[in-house]
């Protein structure tokens, strides 16, 4: 074996201690990688630059509309106070706590195109639902483990859709979906019947949420439109794109999130518009800089011939669905951040006899399955939920790292049972 692996190792180290003990920001760590791998790896400067800009300029184009929009309908909703009319439409259907602080992290994670913004926009209400019995950590934990779960596996958000855009070829996103929708929701049910049970063993007060008082006795409530309204949007996007003005995946993506941009925005006040799209502009440019910066170093990685040169070696070792698997791990270990590891995967994985080999689905899910199972110091969301429920970094791991990584080797089985159900790719 050559050298390139232990340079891409060292990539790693060097990203992790730049991370956690220099607390240098995601986007230099990354494009500091990008430039030590291929310095490291024989490529002169220009090329190594060039890599870069390669790397980094794919992926604002894939990134860059769906993120900005995403961001500043969140912050739109937010500034009109309408994540509290979400929850509230969700409270007064789903009256068990665990159930709708699941639920709740799930359903808003994808539109927001951000799991990390919708448990922030969720914890005042998940707060403010807890108090009663207590159990405001544990809703917490809940929301965070059901946004992670549809921003890892579900289509269209931006864990996948780099993986569509490098495997995807000859699958639908529909199919797709009818395979990781009823996957991931079972996963969640599965970890808020355990969230459930502790709490009735615990003795404490039902988790049953009142309804409202304002509601007539036998009347069904009602629905804040208004506030619905964007993700209605996108949802209907989608069939009308598919079924009258067929799109690639995407363009799909790009013009649903304009539709739902452009109802938030006209049905939103002037004042709260203004302050969406000022915050929303802001929270995007964030993300998309470290996202930007995964691309730089897939790209390098990718072009240096680091799967050509590894992949055939270890090929003998693993089973072929556990290589995207186990590659995408390791990186999530360095640095993190799941769409950076979704990218880096998609751009060395991309073209090589093992993405060939796969079925589209089942690798697809191999990967997402691989940005779950690590989520630990390097993750940003486990930082936040430890300052966040004020727990000690043990009982993070008891309520956040281990459910995803349970749910992570739960979804690579699936994986493993559609790549032999399915086998080569069509």
């Amino acid at each position: 074996m050559g050298i390139l692996p232990g340079i891409f190792l060292l990539t790693l180290v060097l990203i992790t201690v730049f991370s956690l003990r220099l607390k240098v920001p995601p986007f230099f760590t990354l494009l500091a990688g990008a430039l030590f791998f291929g310095l490291a790896s024989g490529m002169n400067l220009d090329q190594t630059m060039k890599a870069i800009l390669g790397g980094l300029g794919r992926v604002f184009s894939m990134f860059a509309i769906i993120i900005l929009s995403g961001a500043i309908i969140a912050k739109t909703l937010q500034a009109q106070g309408m994540i509290g009319d979400l929850v509230d439409d969700l409270q007064k259907r789903t009256r068990n706590g665990h159930t709708l602080a699941g639920i709740g992290g799930y359903l808003f994670a994808i539109p927001t195109t951000c799991c990390i913004t919708a448990f922030v926009m969720l914890t005042p209400v998940l707060e403010r639902l807890g108090r009663e019995n207590n159990e405001s950590r544990s809703y917490m934990y809940l929301a965070a483990v059901g946004s992670v779960l549809s921003y890892t596996l579900i289509y269209p958000t931006p864990v996948v859709i780099p993986l569509f855009s490098a495997f995807g070829k000859g699958a639908s996103p529909l199919i797709f979906d009818i395979v990781a929708i009823p996957l991931s929701l079972l996963l969640l049910i599965v970890v808020i019947i355990v969230f459930r049970a502790r709490f009735i063993k615990s003795g404490r007060q039902n988790a049953v949420i009142p309804g409202s008082s304002d509601d007539p006795p036998g009347t069904y409530p009602g629905i804040h439109w208004k506030a619905w309204a964007p993700f209605l949007a996108i949802m209907l996007a989608i069939l009308v794109f598919s079924l009258l003005i067929p799109l690639s995946h995407e363009s799909l993506i790009q013009c649903i999130m304009i539709v739902g941009l452009a109802v938030a925005l006209i049905l939103a006040t002037s004042s709260a518009r203004a302050e969406g799209v000022h915050k929303g502009t802001m929270h995007a440019g964030m993300i998309m800089f470290d996202i930007c910066g995964a691309g730089a170093l897939g790209n390098v990685i990718a072009v240096s011939g680091f799967s050509g040169e590894v992949f055939p070696l270890i090929s003998g070792a693993l089973p072929l669905v556990l290589i995207p698997f186990a590659f995408t791990a390791l990186v999530q270990a360095a640095q993190g951040s799941r769409v950076v590891s979704a990218v880096i995967a998609s751009e060395v994985l991309s073209g090589t006899a093992i993405a060939a080999s796969m079925h589209p689905i089942p690798l697809i899910l191999s990967v997402a399955a691989g940005t779950c199972v690590i989520s630990y110091l390097s993750d940003p969301y486990f930082w936040l939920l430890q300052r966040t429920t004020g727990d000690s970094a043990g009982e993070v791991v008891k309520h956040y790292s281990l459910p995803l990584c349970i749910c992570g080797l739960a979804a690579l089985s699936g994986a493993i049972a559609l790549q032999i159900a399915l086998g080569s790719p069509p």
